[in-house]
């Protein structure tokens, strides 16, 4: 039988109970994102994809155009990857891309084989067939960019951070992955210019390497996928290696 209490919860016209204080407490308020934050976001992307170069730099009133904002939230974004060493600032108060430096390039080479790789690890053993068939079908979409497109590089760096976030995310580590993004953050536009002075009539391309982190991950071999690994991401930073020793100086 209905005790009397859910007797009368059921009666026709009462009102719905209301959140007592302890319900209340447990909810997390949903955040309202601001213009500033959708800004930040934006130029975040741009940096990670690497649709912007070495060197260059950063005006707030052509970002506030492009973005169809004012100058404020630009201001503050620019300043919030600032502090990210994503962007320097200069003296003239404008903020730059940071210039290709030779030891910067070998810091990031090796944070990023070591956090990739161990990401890499944890999500080999957790990848479905259908994570499996992604990266595979991101291989051959790669490859199938029309090279006569004028986004054709953009599309290309966006395929390859598909590719590589695919992996990581399946490592379910809340920890390691937005390290990851802030290294990438930081070496985005390096990928960039190493996507620029790649030749391919006498290097492998970046789907060379991403076929056989995909083969030794569906052979269970990890230790052959983290190898492959680390050379995808050590061959953009040997292109501008190179490049540097031939300029003899930071490229910008």
């Amino acid at each position: 039988m209905l005790g009397r209490e859910n007797i009368a919860s059921q009666r026709p016209g009462r009102r719905p109970a209301r959140l007592d204080r302890m319900t209340s407490a447990k909810l997390t308020p949903v955040p309202r994102e601001t213009v500033n934050d959708r800004v930040y976001r934006e130029i975040r992307r741009a940096l990670i994809r690497g649709l912007f170069e070495p060197g260059q730099v950063l005006t707030m009133q052509e970002l506030a155009n492009s973005l169809g904002v004012s100058t404020m939230p630009v201001r503050e974004a620019l300043s919030r990857l600032v502090s990210e060493q994503a962007l320097e600032a200069l003296p003239n108060r404008s903020t730059r891309v940071p210039p290709v430096d030779p030891a910067r390039l070998e810091d990031l080479l090796r944070a990023r084989i070591v956090i990739e790789g161990a990401a890499l690890e944890q999500a080999a053993a957790r990848l479905s067939r259908d994570d499996l068939a992604e990266l595979r079908a991101l291989v051959q979409a790669h490859d199938a960019a029309p090279q006569t497109s004028e986004s054709f590089l953009e599309r290309q760096l966006e395929i390859n951070q598909g590719f590589h976030f695919r992996i990581y995310a399946a490592s379910g580590s809340t920890v390691m992955i937005p390290i990851i993004e802030s290294l990438w953050l930081q070496s985005g536009p390096y990928i960039r210019a190493a996507a620029m002075a790649f030749d391919p009539q006498g290097q492998p391309s970046t789907s060379h390497y991403h076929v056989e982190i995909v083969a030794a991950l569906e052979a269970g071999d990890v230790k052959a996928a983290h190898q492959a690994l680390a050379r995808d991401i050590g061959r953009a930073f040997a292109l501008l290696r190179t490049r540097v020793a031939v300029g003899g100086e930071a490229l910008s």
